[in-house]
C-alpha cells in the first residue's frame, strides 16, 4: 500500500474526528487571539493560553465522553 492510499484510508475512518478536531483548534485561536487583540496582553499570557488548548481540548472531550457513558 502506498503512503497515498494509507493516508486516504485514514481519513477516510477518522473523517468525522478529523474535523472536530480542526473546529476546536479554529474556535480556540480565533477566540484567543481575539481575546488579546481587545486586551492587548502580554505576549508569553498569549502563548500560555494557546498551550492551554491543548488543555481544554483534551479536558472537554473526555467530559463530553463521560457524559454520553452516563447516559
Amino acid at each position: 500500500m502506498s503512503l497515498a492510499e494509507t493516508i486516504r484510508t485514514h481519513v477516510r475512518e477518522h473523517r468525522s474526528g478529523m474535523l472536530t478536531d480542526l473546529l476546536f483548534a479554529l474556535a480556540w485561536v480565533t477566540v484567543v487571539s481575539v481575546l488579546f487583540d481587545v486586551l492587548d496582553g502580554p505576549q508569553w499570557a498569549f502563548y500560555l493560553c494557546m498551550g492551554a488548548g491543548v488543555v481544554a481540548y483534551f479536558g472537554f472531550f473526555a467530559s463530553v465522553e463521560a457524559a454520553s457513558e452516563k447516559r
